[in-house]
């Protein structure tokens, strides 16, 4: 399902028109309609006799016949839900009068996405680039004490310690750049330089790429201090099955001519399930085949290969753990062959929505080394450093307790306090550029709650001759956790007269994923901030109280709302003091 077009205006100042209603994205016409004529009852002008009142309501009455419009016409209705309200505003209604039926609504709005989408992709190039920097610092922890004779001291032996720092080894610069042509069809252009040992090399690849209805196909030439050119082919069978074939062309150079030196590969891929799959993968005419089989899940993922070649055979098993949120992972790895072995722990975090910082320690019958990553939108840094040719205690100490306390220090000292300036300025931007927004919600909120009293007083009175549901205080926003009633602080707002006008028959029930900003009456007191909703309530004579956060549904009364002499407010449960 496409995107909705008005994604980007902030969910807290859009006007939901489900939410005007008090009713679920589900709800019936039967429902649409009942509400409708619910609401009526409170803001139709004819209800109010002041002269300010009834002007007030003309203009609220006016948005309740607006939204009942939209979602009682299936067609608009379909749009709304695709494409929120710019979709009716931009080229909705355009649409409307060319198609009947929701089916054909959306396949023309996928159709003008499209378009859209490839225009898009026309002018983005989507660039990517990685540095490499190699260090080695091996000669920190391996001894090169030695002894030499000095005649002026009685030929007395010393141990002198070659004092030497890390030197860089190699650097290695890459980029590429996307060129789309259509939807289907992109170009990519990469370069690559590499300085090492005094020497430097480099070369270019362009590369075309087909996206089938099943499957790719990949073209691509490389010029430099390499040279090939190979094909891939690709395609998906029965929805699991996926087969790919590739073909490299190399060059080789003797004295008098210059020869093509085919490679060949096959590849299969067959998922069982959504948490399993299989891929085998074949070379030839150099052999090498791998087995792989990987489990995926939203928690964790586990990796095992076995590779044949003829240089050296080995099995890899890995797992990774990944933490809540996408906010990182810790990777383990344990390698075992014909050439030795190798195992390696590697932990990821992100920082920012933009930036996600690395650091793998290895060790094996190659020697100890740390491996440092950094990601920056496009960007990526790589810097592999040598701590030892062999395995050194203290190469192995430095390796893992360096980066950790490297870490706490960069996010404790830097990062954190970062975060929460950029965040705080964010929201007085933000605060700033809607302010003219959220003022006129604000007078619209409260100007629906003067219109709303005359019915929440008779409301009330029904509700307390048969015992029912009576709001006593339900206070919403940025709350007290010592007072969650307490309406001195100018991030919360008081809105006991708007949840008594949602109770219909000794019930209160609002849907879910709905910001309570958005309900009748209701606007949002702490742009910017997390928001609860605390209320007390009555019923059969007994007093209840809940807290709920922003998104959670509302649904009172109920047993376990209790309030019991000897309990404490639920923010003081949440939010102990220190």
């Amino acid at each position: 399902m496409a995107a909705p077009l008005d994604d980007e205006e902030d969910a807290l100042l859009k006007e939901d028109f489900y939410a005007l209603f008090n009713v679920s994205r589900e709800a019936t016409k039967e429902e649409i309609n009942a509400a409708y004529k619910q609401m009526s009852r409170i803001y139709h002008p004819d209800k109010h006799q002041d002269p300010d009142k009834k002007k007030n309501a003309e203009v609220i009455f006016d948005k309740l016949k607006k939204a009942h419009e939209v979602l009682m016409d299936q067609r608009k209705r379909t749009i709304y839900d695709l494409y929120g309200k710019s979709g009716l505003e931009s080229y909705g209604l355009e649409v409307v009068s060319r198609v009947k039926t929701p089916a054909e609504i959306i396949a023309e709005y996928e159709r003008i996405k499209r378009d859209e989408e490839e225009k898009r992709l026309q002018r983005q190039t989507n660039p990517q680039s990685t540095s490499t920097i190699s260090v080695d610092a091996s000669s920190l922890f391996e001894s090169n004490a030695y002894d030499y004779e000095d005649d002026d001291d009685d030929e007395e032996d010393y141990d002198v310690i070659d004092l030497t720092v890390p030197e860089i080894n190699s650097m290695t610069l890459s980029q590429s750049v996307e060129c789309p042509l259509t939807s289907r069809d992109t170009g990519t252009l990469a370069w690559q330089v590499n300085a090492q040992d005094g020497r430097g090399s480099g070369n270019f690849r362009a590369s075309y790429k087909r996206f089938t209805t099943k499957g790719t196909l990949v073209s691509s030439v490389m010029v430099g201090s390499k040279q090939d050119v190979s094909f891939k082919w690709s395609h998906v069978f029965f929805r699991r099955c996926d087969l790919s074939l590739s073909a490299k062309l190399v060059p080789a150079y003797n004295s008098t001519s210059i020869l093509l030196a085919p490679r060949l590969g096959a590849g299969l891929v067959f998922m069982f399930d959504k948490n399993w799959q299989w891929r085998f993968h074949l070379n030839w005419p150099v052999p090498a085949l791998s087995n792989t089989l990987i489990y995926t899940s939203e928690k964790r993922q586990i990796i095992t290969q076995a590779m044949l070649t003829i240089k050296g055979s080995y099995m890899t098993v890995s797992y990774t753990h990944k933490f809540h949120n996408n906010e990182g992972s810790i990777t383990v790895q344990a390698k075992a062959g014909t050439t030795g072995f190798h195992v390696e722990v590697g932990v990821q975090k992100t920082i920012t929505s933009f930036s996600t910082i690395g650091a793998t320690v290895s060790l094996g019958t190659s020697g100890v080394g740390l491996a440092l990553k950094m990601d920056r939108g496009q960007h990526t840094i790589l810097v592999p450093v040598t701590l030892a040719h062999e395995i050194v205690p203290s190469a192995v100490f430095y390796g893992t307790v360096a980066p950790i306390v490297f870490y706490v220090a960069v996010k404790n000292l830097i990062v954190t306090p970062f975060l929460a300036m950029q965040k705080e300025r964010d929201v007085e931007r933000q605060k700033q550029e809607q302010q003219e927004k959220m003022q006129e919600k604000k007078t619209n909120a409260e100007s629906m709650v003067e219109l709303m009293k005359e019915t929440v007083e008779r409301i009330t009175e029904a509700e307390e001759r048969k015992n029912g549901l009576i709001i006593i205080t339900a206070v919403y926003g940025k709350l007290s956790s010592e007072s969650p009633s307490d309406l001195q602080s100018a991030d919360c707002i008081d809105v006991t007269v708007q949840l008594q006008a949602l109770v219909k028959d000794s019930k209160l029930i609002s849907p879910e994923k709905n910001s309570k900003s958005d309900l009748p009456g209701f606007y949002d007191p702490c742009y910017g901030e997390d928001k609860k909703l605390y209320i007390k309530y009555k019923f059969r004579k007994k007093l209840h109280h809940t807290t709920l956060n922003d998104q959670d549904s509302i649904r009172l009364p109920q047993q376990r709302h209790l309030l019991r002499e000897e309990e404490l407010p639920p923010f003081i449960q949440e939010d102990p003091d220190p």
